[in-house]
């Protein structure tokens, strides 16, 4: 299995973060990492499922969904080239409280945690360095989880697309992104109706705030959306 030309992608991720072509050389073999190739819609990780591996999209989309009581399901986090699964999961005894499902041909490769935690006898000074960075991805986790539990209970609909645009800007380090969400998976990431969303997103564009074209937003008054988002402007 032949990963250097995913090296930059693979380097890009929170797990691998700043690691140079020679430590992955070294790192990747350690793991014998597993790689699978999916279909559009086909299942990376069913719910009510356990894992203990730590999966990295090397091409592709995926969406993690939840599924609510009423049988509906809520797309939790999106996810492109660089996404990271798993990683909280494999290292408890819990099941998968979500299903990953490719939004598109996808490409993954899979490390077990077990290696990760456990290294081999030579102790590389790179794998002490992916211990570290896996401690901080949880983290980081945890934190974008209280985020989404902060978008999702604000009850102004103004304010949860206030708190994603923003999110989304800081995230890309532009005010102006494209986004990888049609209307109906951005509705359904923010848990609102399609129809709403199309007439809110037109009624802040006609405030000033953000520009449109089709998957592409444009921040035009960052300071009205912080206010939107505390429920100051309306």
């Amino acid at each position: 299995m032949n990963l250097k030309p995913y090296y930059d992608v693979l380097r890009s991720t929170p797990l691998l973060r700043g690691m140079r072509d020679d430590e992955l050389d070294v790192l990747l073999p350690c793991f014998n990492p597993r790689m699978r190739h999916y279909a559009k819609d086909e299942i990376l990780l069913m719910a009510g499922y356990e894992t203990r591996e730590i999966g990295i999209l090397l091409e592709g989309s995926i969406t993690a969904l939840k599924n609510t009581p009423d049988g509906a399901s809520v797309a939790i986090t999106h996810m492109g080239v660089g996404g990271l699964f798993g990683d909280v999961l494999s290292g408890s005894s819990q099941k998968s409280p979500v299903t990953v499902m490719a939004n598109e041909p996808c490409l993954a490769i899979y490390l077990p945690y077990e290696k990760i935690i456990r290294p081999c006898p030579s102790l590389h000074a790179a794998h002490l360095q992916l211990m570290q960075n896996l401690v901080l991805t949880i983290s980081d986790k945890y934190f974008a989880l209280d985020r989404r539990v902060e978008l999702l209970i604000c009850k102004s609909l103004r304010a949860r697309i206030s708190i994603w645009l923003l999110d989304e800007a800081e995230r890309t380090g532009q005010d102006t992104f494209t986004t990888p969400l049609t209307r109906a998976g951005l509705a359904e990431y923010l848990n609102c109706d399609r129809s709403a969303l199309s007439r809110e997103l037109s009624r802040m564009q006609q405030d000033g705030l953000v520009e449109l074209w089709r998957n592409s937003f444009k921040i035009l008054d960052k300071e009205r959306l912080r206010m939107a988002t505390r429920g100051d402007y309306q």
